[in-house]
């Protein structure tokens, strides 16, 4: 169905390289996020919202409001209530990444009531949490914008869904070829065709779902690294660092 998250940051970062496989909506709150796809770039500001159509590769920068803050509410479509939605008339494809400067009461009503939807799963019915989801979506019909046809995936974003889809896992090149229903050989083999290896893509979903928690939990450090397939927070840190360039602390602030 999708899910979402509050993301809140007492200091500014930059994260390279982030890979977002499915349609998402922020809605910023505080301070001021850009994405940056090649000589493509989108800014936002407290009050906006930003919609993101999946599969690509963005560099991100979050910075903090002048009261020393950023915050963002994320929705994250699966592609099933995508499809089931269809595309309305008069709209257009979001080619990367759209910005919404003034989207209105309503559009906010209903942006609160799929996330409620989405948190309060024990007493939403399922069909009635689909509705809302797929009511943001004529939504942003009305501002003219639809996602883009779904695609069939890529051997890297099935791979790496597969791998977040638990983290906690031994995962194996061995056993993650099983579960994708072909050889081992063939699976490296593939994966060099798209330029990456099994351990780039099995880290990619750690380090993807390690800021996702860092940013929208108050999650103890030890125990992200543990959901995330992590033995110790020390090893986690230095993946962390080696892959954003600072550490799980430098996420969350001393105020977090």
């Amino acid at each position: 169905m999708g899910f979402t998250a509050n993301v809140v940051q007492h200091t500014t970062l930059r994260i390279s390289q982030v890979a977002v496989e499915r349609a998402a909506l922020i809605s910023l709150r505080q301070g001021r996020k850009t994405l940056k796809s090649g000589s493509r770039r989108w800014t936002a500001h407290g009050g906006d919202v930003v919609v993101v159509a999946g599969g690509q590769v963005l560099d991100v920068l979050n910075e903090r409001s002048p009261e020393g803050l950023f915050e963002a509410l994320w929705v994250v479509w699966d592609d099933a209530v995508l499809r089931q939605a269809g595309t309305a008339a008069r709209t257009k494809a979001i080619e990367g990444v759209a910005v919404l400067k003034e989207v209105g009461d309503g559009f906010r009503c209903a942006l609160e009531r799929a996330v409620h939807a989405i948190h309060a799963a024990a007493d939403v019915p399922e069909a009635v949490a689909r509705h809302r989801l797929a009511e943001l979506l004529v939504w942003l019909a009305e501002h003219g914008l639809a996602f883009p046809a779904q695609r069939e995936p890529t051997l890297v974003a099935r791979l790496r869904n597969l791998c977040a889809g638990a983290l906690s896992e031994p995962w194996t090149a061995a056993l993650a070829a099983e579960r994708l229903a072909m050889s081992e050989a063939t699976l490296r083999r593939r994966l060099g065709v798209e330029g990456t290896t099994f351990g780039q893509v099995l880290a990619d979903a750690r380090m993807a779902q390690a800021m996702t928690l860092l940013q929208s939990t108050d999650r103890a450090v030890s125990h992200i690294a543990w959901d995330v397939g992590y033995a110790s927070a020390s090893r986690f840190s230095v993946r962390l660092r080696d892959r954003f360039g600072f550490a799980p602390s430098a996420v969350r602030g001393h105020r977090r």
